[in-house]
C-alpha cells in the first residue's frame, strides 16, 4: 500500500510542477477549474465566519446595549453571526457567491471589505453588487484577464447586431449587442482605445447583414479605411447633414410600415418585411458641433444635433443604431449635447484627461464608477469603464484591431453590403426637422 501512495504522491507532485505550468501558459481557464478553483473555494468557507468578524460584516444575537438604572452600557457584541453564504461557484477566472443579509445589515460594508476580501482570499481583485434586496453578490478574480483580452474565455454566441469586442475583468467576452443596449457613447482622450475599440466593432459588424454608415467629419481619415463595407460615408458636416437627413426620412418610412402592420417595431414584421438594420458609427463627435461662427456653419451644427437627437429617440425600435465617439462630449460642444448623450444608455469611457469627461460619461448612470475611469493610466490602452443593459460597471478592455485587419474584414464582406435607397438618393428632398 504504501509504495502506491507513494507513487501517487510522485505523480502529482509531477503534474503540480510540469503538467501544471504548462497547463496555466496554455489553457490558463483549466487550470484554475482544476487547481486554484478548489483551494480557493475551500479557503472561503473555511475563512468566512472569521473575515466576516474582523471586517466588521456579522450581527449579534443579542443587543449590545443594556440599560442599567439611568445608565446605558455598551459594550462589544455577544456572540456575533456571519451572514450565510452560497457555496462558491466557480467563474472562468475566479468564483461568486451570494451572501444573504441579515436584518439590518446593508451592502455598505461589504463594499468597504473588498480589499481585505482580496487579501484573505488571495485574489486579484474582489467586486460586490446587490443584485437584489436583502443579498450581496460577491465576485472575486483570480488575475487581471485584462493583460490578455484577445481569447475571452467565455466566448458569446454570434448574434444579429452583437458583436465581441474584447474581455470584460471577470474573464467573460465583452457583448456590444443593440438589441439589448441600441445606443452607444464612447469617450477617451487620444491614444486612449477609442479607434481601437471601434475597429474591432466593425470588423464583428461587417458579415452581419447590418448597414454600417460612417461619420468621420476629419476627412475619412479613420473610417475611410473600411469605405468598402459602408453603406454612406460622410467626410464633412455638410455630407453629415445630407446622410443623417436621409436617415430620419427613412426612419419616418419605417414608421409608417410598421403603422401598416400594426407593428411596435421592425423585429415585430417578418424577416422578409423588416427593413435592414442600421449602425451609424460617429467618430470624434465635436467635429460636427464646433463652427467658426458663421451662419452657414451654425445651421449646419444645429441640423446634425436635430437629426442626431431623433434618431436616438427614436431610432431603437426602428432599427437604427448609434455609436458616438469623442474626447469629450459635454454641454460646451452645444445645447442639443446633453439631450443626446441622456438617449445614449450604453457608456464606454476610457482614459481622460480631465474628471469632467468621465463624469460626463458614467456620473449620472454610476458615481462609482467615475473614480475608476479616472484611475485608468497611459500604459492602459484599451481599457474602459463600461456600463451596460444591467446599469453595473465593469472594467473592459478591447482586443487589439490593427488598421490592416480591418481593412480585411471591410474587403472581405464588401459584397455584403446592404443597398439602402434613402442613402443612395442621398437625402433629397431633405426630412422634417
Amino acid at each position: 500500500m504504501r509504495p502506491t501512495l507513494l507513487a501517487f504522491a510522485l505523480a502529482l507532485l509531477a503534474w503540480l510542477l510540469v503538467i501544471g505550468k504548462e497547463l496555466r501558459q496554455r489553457r490558463p481557464e483549466w487550470h484554475w477549474y482544476l487547481t486554484g478553483y478548489p483551494r480557493t473555494a475551500l479557503r472561503v468557507v473555511c475563512t468566512w465566519s472569521k473575515v466576516a468578524y474582523l471586517n466588521g460584516l456579522t450581527v449579534s444575537r443579542k443587543p449590545t446595549r443594556r440599560v442599567l438604572g439611568d445608565l446605558a452600557v455598551k459594550g462589544d457584541p455577544l456572540r456575533p453571526r456571519a451572514p450565510r453564504i452560497s457555496f462558491p461557484r466557480s467563474t472562468p477566472n475566479g468564483l461568486e457567491l451570494l451572501v444573504r443579509l441579515r436584518a439590518g445589515q446593508t451592502p455598505t460594508p461589504f463594499l468597504a471589505a473588498t480589499d481585505a476580501l482580496a487579501h484573505a482570499w488571495r485574489m486579484h481583485a474582489v467586486r460586490v453588487i446587490s443584485p437584489e434586496r436583502g443579498a450581496v453578490l460577491i465576485t472575486a478574480t483570480a488575475s487581471d484577464p485584462l493583460e490578455h483580452p484577445g481569447s475571452p474565455a467565455a466566448p458569446e454566441p454570434a448574434a444579429l447586431l452583437s458583436a465581441v469586442v474584447g474581455a470584460l475583468e471577470t474573464g467573460r467576452a465583452w457583448v456590444m449587442d443593440f438589441r439589448r443596449v441600441p445606443h452607444w457613447l464612447i469617450v477617451g482622450a487620444t491614444q486612449s482605445g477609442k479607434s481601437t475599440l471601434i475597429a474591432r466593432l466593425i470588423t464583428q459588424l461587417a458579415p452581419q447583414p447590418v448597414a454600417l454608415v460612417g461619420i468621420d467629419c476629419k476627412g475619412g481619415m479613420e473610417l475611410g479605411l473600411v469605405a468598402q463595407r459602408l453603406s454612406a460615408l460622410a467626410t464633412c458636416r455638410a455630407e453629415a447633414v445630407t446622410v443623417l437627413g436621409a436617415l430620419v426620412t427613412d426612419m419616418q418610412d419605417r414608421m409608417r410600415l410598421c403603422r401598416a402592420a400594426g407593428a411596435r417595431s421592425i423585429w415585430d414584421l417578418t424577416e422578409k418585411e423588416r427593413p435592414v438594420p442600421v449602425v451609424v458609427i460617429v467618430d470624434e463627435l465635436a467635429e460636427l458641433y464646433l463652427t467658426n461662427g458663421s451662419k452657414e456653419q451654425r445651421a449646419e451644427a444645429e441640423q446634425c444635433s436635430t437629426y442626431l437627437l431623433r434618431l436616438a429617440q427614436l431610432g431603437a425600435a426602428l432599427g437604427v443604431h448609434l455609436v458616438v465617439a469623442g474626447q469629450r462630449v459635454g454641454s460646451d460642444l452645444g445645447p442639443g449635447v446633453t439631450a443626446l448623450r441622456a438617449q445614449l444608455s450604453g457608456r464606454i469611457c476610457h482614459r481622460v484627461n480631465d474628471p469632467g469627461t468621465a463624469e460626463m460619461a458614467l456620473g449620472d448612470l454610476n458615481k462609482d464608477a467615475v473614480a475608476v475611469a479616472q484611475s485608468i493610466g497611459e500604459a492602459e490602452q484599451g481599457v474602459a469603464v463600461t456600463v451596460g443593459d444591467m446599469g453595473a460597471w465593469m472594467r473592459s478592455r478591447s482586443r487589439l484591431t490593427t488598421s490592416a485587419e480591418v481593412q480585411e474584414a471591410a474587403a472581405e464582406f464588401a459584397d455584403l453590403t446592404p443597398h439602402v435607397p434613402c442613402l443612395a438618393r442621398g437625402g433629397e428632398g431633405g426630412a422634417d426637422a
